[in-house]
């Protein structure tokens, strides 16, 4: 089942407004339970987490920063 476009930005707002901060907080709490590792490490975790995170929705956010497809030529 496809997503309208109305509800892939609905989603993406969500996903945006409260998952990305929870996912960054789950994150650091993550790697705060370890000793701190070398600054570069940490960093390449971070890199590591940011990109794994939006893989999942992936379909969401595509197309979302174009014009509404199904909205025809009156805008």
């Amino acid at each position: 089942m496809a997503l309208s476009y109305k509800a892939r930005r609905r989603w993406a707002l969500v996903i945006l407004l409260i998952g990305l901060p929870s996912y960054i907080a789950v994150a650091v709490w993550t790697v705060a339970q370890f000793d701190r590792p070398p600054v570069l490490l940490e960093l390449g975790i971070y890199v590591a987490l940011g990109i794994v995170w939006a893989l999942p929705f992936k379909f969401v956010f595509k197309g979302i920063g174009q014009a509404d497809p199904d909205a025809g030529d009156d805008q």
